[in-house]
């Protein structure tokens, strides 16, 4: 019971190394820097609290609202359209995105012009998703945990972006962090 909690937990803390580029090269060097970091999240983090999210879906018990055709559309739109994102966001930044290093250059077209984390509005659209498919206390429970992470995990890399790419800090004046409300503003 709540067994899925271990590696989900244990994977978003792992997660949490790329948010400490900057110091992990400050204290080792560049390249140690980028290694730990992708060892740290890629290696081990992420595929940790998918493995956490596979546990809660597999533990799920009652369903907390019946699932219906309407809502397995639904749920596969919104993780569709989380993965686009990702995948889109993945594709501008390219190599930034596995190996996060010191001296990397801001990135501010495609996704990035609208929100300055596309890469997390994806995952928390695919946690949305997951707990759509499965509306369960366990994926509820994970999809909570993971919307938090994601919260968390931004505000501290925003600080190691600060430190290691030149701009940034103007750039968050100027871009929202997760949603892209200029769309919808009047200009």
């Amino acid at each position: 019971m709540y067994y899925f909690l271990i590696p989900l937990l244990i994977g978003f803390c792992s997660n949490l190394a790329s948010a400490f580029t900057h110091y992990y090269s400050e204290k080792w060097g560049r390249q140690t820097g980028t290694f730990i970091t992708i060892l740290l999240r890629d290696i081990f983090g992420i595929p940790l609290w998918a493995a956490g999210f596979l546990m809660a879906i597999r533990e799920s018990e009652k369903l907390l609202f019946n699932e219906s055709v309407l809502t397995q559309i639904a749920g596969w739109v919104v993780i569709s359209a989380g993965g686009l994102i990702i995948i889109i966001a993945l594709a501008t930044i390219r190599k930034k995105a596995a190996a996060p290093a010191t001296g990397d250059t801001l990135v501010k077209t495609g996704l990035y012009s609208f929100v300055r984390h596309p890469i997390h509005s994806g995952t928390f659209l695919e946690f949305v998703g997951l707990f759509i498919l499965w509306p369960s206390v366990t994926v509820g429970i994970a999809s909570l945990i993971g919307t938090i992470w994601i919260v968390l995990q931004s505000k501290l890399e925003e600080t190691d972006l600060e430190k290691r790419i030149p701009g940034y800090t103007e750039y968050q004046i100027s871009t929202p962090q997760f949603f892209p409300l200029r769309i919808f503003r009047k200009r």
